[in-house]
This record gives structure tokens, sequence and C-alpha cells, in this order.
């Protein structure tokens, strides 16, 4: 017989990140950060730069349901204090946008400049 690997929940979470990094590299962004945990606000999955601006990325994957579902205003509320707290510690006052990318599958859409 043979056994079925399990996939954890943080595994899949890191592929669905790799992916979202690969496919970001080849739209032209820099890739400054990921995982970047801002004490006890919250994580930024993403942190790139293209054309002199920050984007700092949510990603959320899913196959059984929208990946957008998981953005609900209290998780944008903490991704916004924990991009407040990144620019702050780095002394960054360039512009700066948050935006979403979902991998439902295979499929990938990328959203720029979403707010709560």
């Amino acid at each position: 017989m043979i056994k079925s690997e399990v996939i954890s929940s943080k595994q899949k979470g890191d592929k669905a990140e790799a992916k979202a990094r690969f496919y970001l590299e080849k739209l032209g962004f820099e890739i400054i950060d990921f995982n970047f945990y801002a004490k006890k606000l919250g994580e930024i999955d993403i942190i790139a730069k293209k054309n002199n601006t920050y984007h700092f990325i949510e990603v959320k994957s899913g196959v059984n349901f929208e990946p957008s579902q998981n953005l609900s205003p209290k998780k944008m509320k903490k991704i916004l204090k924990s991009v407040d707290f990144y620019l702050q510690s780095k002394s960054i006052e360039n512009a700066f946008c948050i935006d979403a990318l979902l991998i439902k599958n295979e499929e990938i859409t990328f959203l720029e400049n979403i707010s709560i």
C-alpha cells in the first residue's frame, strides 16, 4: 500500500508564497523581504519594490474556495499596522501600496492597491 503524503497548512502556504515570489519577479518586482513579522501586529507575506514604490503583498491560496474570502477587514487592518511598523522601523518614506496575490489551483490573480 502506498501512503499519501500529508502536507501541512504551513507547507502549503510556503509553496504558494514561493510561487508568488517567482511570479512577481517575472513581472519585474524586486523582492525585498518575505514573511516579515511585525512584533505582535502580524506578518507581511512579501515586500517588493517596483518603480520606487514599495508593495506589501498578502498571498492567499485555496483549492475549494475563493482565496479572496480570507481578506477580511480585520486582516486588512493588521496588515496596515504591520506595514506602518515596517516603514517606521526602516525609515522609509517612499510611496507604498498594499496588494493581494491570489492563487486558486494554478491560476494567479494579482490585485494591486487594495484597501479596507
